[in-house]
């Protein structure tokens, strides 16, 4: 069953503005609006990092924070989340935009 997003609150870029909303089928419905069809298991080791990180600091990890943090390489995550892989990544695990992020 689909997640009802109705009840979430987004920004204008789409980001959600309650993190606590957040649940995994919001990310797998996010992920979809993203273009991506399925969720592999490395996506949720990426994902559930970001959520960690970014629930303990108040802010999204930053690229470097998820490479360092996951031990996955910057070219591996811009294949798992293509175009703007930090950007893509806070979106889907329900985060505000990452700070330098366009």
């Amino acid at each position: 069953m689909l997640a009802d997003l109705t009840a979430i609150a987004f920004n204008e870029e789409g980001f959600m503005t309650d993190p606590s909303q957040w649940t995994k089928e919001i990310a797998e419905v996010l992920a979809k609006q993203e273009g991506l069809e399925t969720l592999t298991p490395e996506h949720w080791k990426i994902i559930d990092f970001c959520r960690q990180a970014g629930l303990a600091s108040g802010k999204s990890p930053t690229l470097r924070q998820i490479t360092t943090g996951t031990g996955i390489s910057t070219k591996d995550l811009f294949a798992l989340f293509p175009k703007g892989p930090a950007k893509k990544v806070a979106k889907i695990a329900g985060l505000g935009k990452p700070e330098g992020c366009v």
